[in-house]
C-alpha cells in the first residue's frame, strides 16, 4: 500500500532535512580548526550586535564567541559587561552612558533594547584600539534568541555558539548566583534546540561546575587570564591559595595550568595567548585538552598560535585568521553572507 500524498510530501521534507544534516555534521567534522569570531568581529563591526555576527557570517566562521547576561525578567541577552559600557552605549536621546551605568540585571529586556550600541564613543582608548571598527548606528543588545535566528537564516548550520557567562565571584551583586545565571542559559540552549552546537565558558568556573552538574550534554571552555604579579584581573592565582575563579589551588596541581583545567574536569582550555607557551601547550595535549587561545588580533601572533598547534583561535578579525588559514592550505569553513 503507497503512503497517501502528504505522508510522502513529509518524508521527503525529513530525507532532504537529514541529508543537509549529515551534510553540515561532515562539513564541520573536515574544519579540524575553529575559527571563532570574538564578540562576532568586533574589529570589524560593534561588539556582541547583530552587525557583528552578519560580518563574522559574511567572512566565514567556525563559531561565534560572545557573552551573555541575564536582565532583570530573565532574557538572555548579548553584552560582555556586567553593567552598560558607557563607551559604547547611548540612551534613548542619543546621549552617551555616564559612569556607573545601570547593571543589566536591574532592567527588563525592552528597556535594555532601548540603548544604542552600535558606535564607539570618540576619544576613548576603546575608540583608538579599534579605529577599523565600521559603527552601524541604532543597534541593539540582541537576545541569544535573536542570534541563533540570525544564524538560521544565514543557512549557516555548520555554525558553533561559544557562550561566555559574564560573571564574577568579586562582583556577587552585579548578576544572579552561579547556579540561577546558568539554569537560565541552559534553559535557553535548551529551548532553541542549540545544546549539540554549543560551548558554555567561563573565566568563573562555578557557572562550568554548574553546567556540567544540570547539563552534560553541553560543552564547557575553561577561561584563564595569568599575570606574574597576580594582578589584572589573574584568574589562576599562582602561589596565592585558592582563587575564588577557579575555586582550586594550583599549587595542589603542580601549578600547571592546564592540570588545574583537567581537574576541575575540563576538555577545552582558552587561555589569553600570551600565557600559551610551548611546555603548557605540550601538557594540555598530553592530558587530552583542546586548546583555543584568546583574543588573537596580529597576524603574526596568530602564526605564533598556529606554530603551536592550537586547536582554533577567538579573534576580534576573522578576516585576518582566515587569509592565515588560507595561506596554510587549511579548510575553512563557508561563508554565509546575511543581512542583520
Amino acid at each position: 500500500m503507497k503512503p497517501p500524498p502528504c505522508h510522502r510530501k513529509v518524508s521527503k521534507i525529513i530525507g532532504m532535512a537529514a541529508a543537509l544534516l549529515i551534510a553540515s555534521q561532515a562539513a564541520a567534522a573536515d574544519l579540524a580548526f575553529d575559527l571563532q569570531g570574538h564578540r562576532g568581529a568586533r574589529g570589524l563591526a560593534p561588539e556582541n550586535t547583530l552587525p557583528a555576527f552578519a560580518t563574522a557570517l559574511g567572512i566565514g566562521v567556525t563559531t561565534l564567541e560572545f557573552d551573555v547576561g541575564i536582565s532583570a525578567d530573565g532574557a538572555v541577552i548579548v553584552a560582555h559587561d556586567r553593567r552598560l559600557n558607557p563607551d559604547i552605549t547611548k540612551d534613548a536621546d542619543g546621549n552617551w552612558l555616564a559612569s556607573p551605568a545601570p547593571r543589566l540585571r536591574d532592567l527588563p529586556l525592552a528597556a535594555l533594547q532601548r540603548f544604542d550600541v552600535g558606535a564607539i564613543k570618540p576619544g576613548t582608548d576603546y575608540a583608538r584600539q579599534f579605529a577599523t571598527q565600521t559603527p552601524h548606528p541604532g543597534a541593539r543588545m540582541p537576545t541569544l534568541a535573536e542570534v541563533a535566528a540570525l544564524v538560521a537564516r544565514a543557512n549557516a548550520a555548520h555554525v558553533r555558539f561559544n557562550i561566555e557567562t559574564k560573571i564574577s565571584p568579586l562582583a556577587a551583586d552585579e548578576t544572579l548566583p552561579p547556579e540561577a545565571f546558568a539554569q537560565t542559559l541552559i534553559d535557553e540552549i535548551r529551548r532553541l534546540g542549540l545544546a549539540s552546537r554549543t560551548t558554555i565558558q567561563s573565566f568563573d568556573w562555578r557557572t562550568l561546575a554548574d553546567t556540567a552538574r544540570m547539563a552534560p550534554e553541553i560543552a564547557r571552555v575553561y577561561l584563564t587570564f595569568e599575570r606574574a604579579d597576580g594582578g589584572g584581573g589573574d584568574t589562576v592565582g599562582k602561589g596565592r591559595g585558592v582563587s575564588p575563579w577557579t575555586g582550586l589551588d594550583a599549587a595542589a596541581h603542580g601549578n600547571s595550568t592546564p592540570r588545574l583545567v583537567a581537574a576541575a574536569g575540563g576538555k577545552i582550555w582558552s587561555p589569553f595567548f600570551r600565557n600559551l607557551s610551548a611546555e603548557a601547550m605540550a601538557a594540555a595535549k598530553t592530558l587530552g585538552l583542546a586548546v583555543i587561545p584568546w583574543t588573537v588580533n596580529a597576524p603574526a601572533d596568530m602564526d605564533a598560535m598556529l606554530a603551536l598547534g592550537v586547536d582554533g583561535i577567538i579573534t576580534d578579525y576573522p578576516d585576518r585568521l582566515r587569509a592565515q588559514l588560507a595561506a596554510r592550505g587549511l579548510p575553512l569553513p563557508p561563508a554565509r553572507p546575511v543581512a542583520p
